[in-house]
């Protein structure tokens, strides 16, 4: 036993993450490191009944973290797929989404125009009409006085 824990530590470990990989050949690195560290705890020298339990901790282990790359992976390329600038903004479609924004903006900028325009008649409409109704009930006073 104690030439086995001796062996095992004086055998260098290798680790080597998924990063420091190609991405086109990183499932086949990561199903090469689950092998190599399957490989060492079946070779550690202990019975069949005693490393199962190391090898299914293992196995799932690796499942776990594998399962959480790809989720971590599909959620950025998600974020990606709904980022507002690159769904609005891609090929053709840009400039054909810019004029309608430009023919849009003119189109409410005279809508705009237009109102404010409609705010001065109606306002130069309310003076003249306070004025006339002065006027009219200046003559209705004239008209009173003479008939006494």
């Amino acid at each position: 036993m104690s030439s086995l824990l001796s062996h095992n530590k004086d055998e260098p470990r290798i680790t080597k993450s998924l990063s420091d990989s190609s991405p086109g050949s990183s499932a086949a690195t990561t199903k090469s490191l689950r092998h190599e560290r399957l490989a060492r705890l079946s070779s550690s020298g202990t019975s069949e009944v005693s490393h199962s339990t190391p090898t299914n901790h293992a196995e799932s282990y690796f499942l776990r973290r594998e399962n959480r790359l790809s989720a971590r992976k599909q959620a950025e390329e998600e974020t990606a797929k709904n980022d507002y600038k690159k769904k609005g903004r891609q090929g053709g479609c840009g400039s054909n989404m810019l004029e309608t924004e430009k023919k849009e903006s003119w189109s409410l900028k005279k809508r705009i125009t237009d109102m404010e325009e409609q705010l001065k008649v109606k306002a130069e409409l309310k003076t003249e009409n306070q004025r006339l109704k002065d006027e009219n009930g200046a003559l209705i006073r004239v008209i009173t006085k003479l008939s006494k």
